[in-house]
């Protein structure tokens, strides 16, 4: 399967809101953010909402970046390593405080986080998301 660009946009907005968020709901508990687990929650799920808009904006430069490549596509390693060019960029927003809401959220729970919830995200589109959408695959990874 190629994915489209729009199909990739849905895949992601979706598998983020819903894979990443029942992953954030059983991992918050236990990262080490020094703050009760109310406030780890609201902290865990505003960088959950963030990876999912600025996820928008990293599909549409990946596609333009594709465009130079022979399949239009990337190899699937390249999907999970994606994910320390975004961590990155979250992890410098946080850290110049432009993320409203994240205050006290330390490097380790934020890399133990954002790596967890990446790599369950990644093995769900590669593996289990083509049991329930038979059809993902064949329609680009659109989903609507």
């Amino acid at each position: 399967m190629t994915p489209t660009l729009s199909g990739r946009i849905q895949t992601r907005i979706f598998v983020t809101l819903v894979i990443g968020a029942l992953w954030t709901l059983i991992i918050t508990p236990l990262l080490p953010t020094g703050v009760g687990v109310g406030a780890s929650y609201q902290i865990t799920f505003i960088i959950l909402l963030t990876v999912t808009v600025l996820g928008v904006v990293w599909e549409l430069i990946y596609h333009a970046l594709q465009q130079f490549r022979w399949e239009k596509d990337w190899p699937t390693p390249f999907g999970l390593l994606n994910g320390i060019n975004e961590g990155v960029l979250i992890w410098f927003l946080i850290a110049a405080g432009l993320v409203p809401g994240v205050d006290g959220i330390g490097g380790w729970a934020f890399v133990i986080d954002f790596a967890t919830t990446w790599v369950v995200i990644w093995l769900t589109v590669n593996g289990p998301m083509r049991i329930p959408f038979i059809r993902w695959r064949f329609r680009g990874g659109r989903l609507v």
